[in-house]
């Protein structure tokens, strides 16, 4: 196989390999079941045996009926005191009250029973309705998981742990701060077997307009005589539900202080949370990272950060013991794919030490900032506080088969120019379509240098054939002499696909940047077509069916990808013939089966792909289709010039073309 053929199809695998790297991870199933604990908690729950009876969770109760007991094996009963269940609501979903959320609190846990976005609606193409970020995890059991709930407290003297998630708090009040914002408290009491006060609970929320961040803040009181060594577990975000529409993009990921005082992050991907099936796992340091400072469940567009608020004169946090990330698959279905499924955090906080009550020491103030909002670099570099502790590590791109240090730069950088773009032309489609041509027209020389190579070596093909066979049983030979041959006529086999290996990595970052843009999600580009750019553009719409073997679920008719295979058709034919196909049929085969598969690969591929990114496609595609027709004609000019008695281009012309010098009548 000649030098030139292998070249093509080593270009044609690689770009096969990516698409199926792409396809494979839309498609690919997981394993998965119920929450289930870990070995290590069970363990440490045969310890702390927990024999209390406590309402079932959103019952009204009493503060008697809210009443928890603990049994130990000695006479110590400990007991839990809270209050009726009560919800309160903070913040609010219309946007022109300055809120960027509204939290529902239940005083099931003291905790965040729901958390809905004023800026931002949800994927109901009919009834459009404000986007619940965070929800209420139902488990198999029927058990109830809420945000931010206190999983456990542990007496870790007594040897005795009280789930606190399970307990009515009590409820302190609503109120309303200078600047506007709203903070909510709860308060529960433990008692000791004499039914004395022995330690209190307090949880506040505090949210204020025009910010992403709710403040949290959970204070621990020693009421007792004596000195209480005590610990708790705490859930963190949880909820999140899917919003890629192809490709599941939720993880855990957390951020740690690398050794030079980057941010470096550890994420868990979605495909691990899966086969974990419930079981909690582990968000550790990784790539050099130390202090521990946040970690964050996400999706395709938003982010639920969970930041420990170092102590006064701290610089991290160092009562932060553990933090896992899991699945919630309430039906238990083994694919993990029908929608219920759900990720959170957990968080285990270590056992600190108070005085006796009345005394210095005798009281601990845990204080929390959660960050819940979209995924966005340019609000995330303008606030202080993000930009320090590296919120942007929640960005993730679709960089296939590019290193994140090369795509990522080079998806942030477009991502800035789209911005910049679109406050002028206020249209992201309009937006794509003109970036697309832009890069075509930057990277045209480029692109014109390796399409002229590629035509001169399919003039070559005869010549390079004669060599092969000349010097068939010579590989050594026969090499030397193609070098000689391409390097006289100006031609270079890495000039055909070089510049392509060049271009691949900036239109990958094009690809990735439209592709998670949070910028584009509910953008429209035509009213009556196109009406969300991050979802399929479904100019028709029916009830959904499965496409036999390939269990694709197509539920419209989606003309942009139609469109696409049509530009793909129309490139193909313009490519230039590849060198050695007139006298290799082989290689003639194999390019006419390109021209039939690549219009009906990548529309199959895509269908259901966001209306961005497939505007983006079709657009280059049919940019390259100009582009190729200029360049074709820049050939035919050039070859016809040739013809007409002109010296080819050659290394020793120095690329001029000049005429021939006419030969003299006789010869001295």
């Amino acid at each position: 196989m000649s030098l030139r053929t292998s070249v093509a199809l080593v270009l044609v695998c690689f770009c096969l390999l990516c698409g199926g790297l792409i396809v494979e991870s839309a498609f690919r199933a997981t394993p998965s079941s119920d929450v289930a604990a870990s070995p290590s908690a069970r363990r440490g729950l045969l310890l702390l045996q927990q024999t209390a009876e406590i309402d079932a969770p959103g019952s009204p109760q009493t503060p008697a009926a809210a009443q928890a007991r603990l049994q130990p094996a000695t006479s110590e009963v400990f007991g839990a005191v809270g209050g009726p269940s009560q919800r309160l609501t903070i913040g609010s979903v219309d946007p022109r009250s300055g809120f960027k959320f509204q939290l529902e609190l239940d005083s099931q846990g003291a905790a965040i029973r729901t958390a809905t976005f004023s800026e931002f609606k949800d994927r109901d193409h009919k009834d459009p309705q404000p986007l619940v970020f965070l929800s209420p995890v139902q488990l198999s059991n029927g058990r109830e998981m809420l945000s931010m709930a206190n999983k456990g407290l542990v007496l870790v003297d007594q040897n005795r742990q009280l789930s606190l998630d399970a307990l009515s708090w009590r409820t302190l009040g609503a109120e309303t701060t200078d600047a506007g914002g709203r903070t909510v408290s709860f308060e529960a009491t433990i008692t000791d077997a004499q039914d004395r006060p022995f330690l209190r609970l307090t949880r506040t929320y505090h949210v204020q307009p025009d910010s992403y961040l709710v403040e949290s803040t959970l204070t621990i009181d020693n009421l007792s005589g004596g000195v209480q060594n005590v610990r708790y577990d705490l859930r963190g975000p949880l909820g999140l539900e899917r919003e890629a529409f192809r490709q599941d993009m939720r993880g855990a990921i957390g951020g740690f202080q690398g050794a030079e005082g980057q941010v470096v992050r550890s994420k868990i991907e979605w495909k691990n949370l899966a086969k974990a099936a419930g079981t909690p796992l582990p968000i550790e340091a990784k790539n050099g990272g130390g202090p521990f400072l946040w970690a964050a469940a996400v999706n395709k567009y938003f982010a639920a950060i969970l930041v420990p608020v170092p102590d006064a004169n701290d610089a991290y946090v160092d009562w932060i013991a553990g933090r896992t990330g899991r699945l919630y698959n309430p039906d238990g279905d083994a694919k993990a794919d029908t929608g219920d499924e759900t990720i959170g955090l957990d968080f285990s906080v270590a056992s600190t030490t108070l005085n006796p009550g009345g005394q210095a020491g005798s009281s601990r103030t845990y204080s929390f900032q959660l960050y819940l909002g979209p995924k966005d670099k340019s609000l995330f570099d303008k606030n202080e506080l993000y930009k320090r502790l590296g919120f942007v590590q929640t960005i993730d791109f679709m960089g296939c088969c590019c290193p994140a240090s090369i795509i990522n730069p080079l998806a942030f950088g477009i991502l800035a120019i789209m911005k910049g773009m679109y406050a002028v032309i206020q249209n992201y489609g309009i937006v794509i379509i003109i970036l697309v041509f832009l890069m075509r027209l930057i990277m045209h020389p480029i692109t014109k240098k390796s399409q002229v190579s590629m035509s001169r070596m399919s003039q070559l093909a005869p010549r390079a054939e004669e060599i092969k066979k000349k010097y068939a049983n010579n590989k050594q030979e026969m090499n030397k002499r193609l070098m000689e041959l391409y390097r006289e006529q100006g031609a270079s086999p890495i000039m055909g696909f070089l510049p392509m290996l060049v271009q691949m990595p900036i239109w990958i970052a094009l690809w990735s940047a439209v592709y998670t843009s949070i910028d584009l999600r509910g953008a429209a580009f035509l009213p009556f077509w196109i009406t969300d750019l991050s979802m399929p553009d479904a100019l028709i719409r029916w009830s959904p069916f499965t496409i036999p073997l390939l269990g694709w679920k197509v539920a419209s008719l989606n003309v942009l990808p139609l469109l696409m295979g049509v530009a793909f058709y129309l490139q193909q034919k313009l490519m230039p013939t590849q060198a050695n196909a007139a006298t290799n049929p082989q290689m003639a085969q194999q390019q006419k089966m390109m021209m039939i598969m690549m219009p009906l690969l990548f529309p199959l591929m895509l269908y259901n792909g966001p209306s961005g990114v497939n505007l983006y496609i079709m657009a280059s595609t049919f940019a390259g289709v100009i582009e190729q027709h200029v360049i074709r004609k820049h050939i035919r000019q050039r070859e016809a010039a040739e013809a007409q008695g002109l010296v080819a281009v050659t290394t020793k012309t120095g690329g001029k073309v000049k005429k021939k010098k006419p030969k003299p009548f006789y010869k001295f």
